[in-house]
């Protein structure tokens, strides 16, 4: 019988290794799930630019009374025209809904609202990316739910489908 070296058993190890990581990654309760390192603290200033005909989104909006959202978006982005319906729904329940329009062309994103409506009570245009980059956003459409004393209460990455609003982010605009 042909001896077997202590390195053969290397490769089946690693495998067993990653594929126990997987695993135990495919049954994560919150799959879109992203950490922030924002919940419960203080929301990071917005570096924005202002969009004609609108009120500008300020620090100030966000220390305001009420929980409210902060959603980034951009008219690029397939899933924020996805979103757009449930965001309007939204604010015709009376949800306060702040919009940051991300690295996106003026025309473009006013051309969008247009088509389909603006939600947002207030807005300001991320050009840069750099208020982006300070909220921890990777990717659009992202929503914030900040609290009245303008801290970050939750993430949520990817659209707002009706489900997400009605368990997971109601019962936070529905806080005291």
């Amino acid at each position: 019988m042909a001896k077997v070296s202590r390195w053969a058993i290397i490769p089946p190890l690693l495998f067993a290794g990653l594929a126990g990581v997987l695993y135990v990654g495919m049954y994560r309760e919150d799959p879109k799930g992203l950490p922030s390192v924002l919940i419960g603290k203080e929301a990071p200033a917005l570096t924005l630019t202002e969009i004609p005909e609108s009120e500008m989104l300020t620090k100030e909006v966000l220390e305001g009374e009420g929980v409210k959202l902060v959603n980034f978006w951009a008219s690029w982005c397939v899933p924020c025209r996805a979103e757009h319906p449930q965001l309007e729904k939204m604010a015709q329940d009376g949800v306060a809904i702040h919009g940051v329009n991300y690295r996106d062309q003026p025309a473009d994103s006013a051309a969008f609202l247009d088509e389909l409506g603006n939600p947002f009570l207030t807005m300001g245009a991320d050009d840069t990316g750099r208020t982006g980059r300070d909220w921890g956003v990777y990717g659009v459409p992202e929503t914030f739910v900040v609290d009245g004393e303008g801290k970050v209460l939750y993430r949520h990455a990817g659209p707002i489908s009706a489900r997400v609003m009605s368990e997971t982010i109601q019962p936070l605009l529905d806080q005291p």
